[in-house]
């Protein structure tokens, strides 16, 4: 099996949420791009956090069952980010995912977001390296 590269497989420029943005935006940003989550970034689009579906989710049950006002990102997003290098293997990572769970990681060079990397991108790069093992 040849090398494969995150920067090879992942979504570069990735949409991403700020810090401060309204909960009823970022959950429109996950839906019109169809991801499980989005990195949340500061204004040097440095990873400051990860908001999930799940974690939106979870919010707009117990906010749409109160009638509360809607949330910012930051009252919800995951602080602890699990972030890869481009140059890193996606064997690597694929690994790591089955121990650590997480279904998208960001994708961070000197500091700042350049891309996303999903199971779903993982999963396509080995589904074509072994369609071409089998030809």
């Amino acid at each position: 099996m040849t090398q494969i590269l995150v920067k090879d497989v992942m979504i570069d420029n990735p949409p991403a949420v700020k810090c401060g943005e309204a909960l009823d935006s970022a959950v429109d940003k996950l839906i019109k791009h169809k991801l499980l989550g989005l990195p949340v970034i500061d204004d040097k689009k440095q990873v400051v956090g990860f908001l999930s579906e799940q974690d939106c989710i979870h919010t707009m049950l117990i906010s749409s069952y109160h009638c509360e006002e809607s949330r910012s990102v930051d009252d919800i997003m995951s602080h602890q980010v699990l972030t890869v290098g481009p140059n890193e293997s996606i064997i690597d990572v694929a690994q790591r995912m089955g121990k650590e769970k997480p279904k998208s990681y960001p994708v961070v060079a000197e500091g700042k977001l350049i891309g996303l990397l999903t199971r779903g991108n993982i999963l396509q790069a080995l589904w074509e390296n072994h369609a071409e093992c089998s030809t």
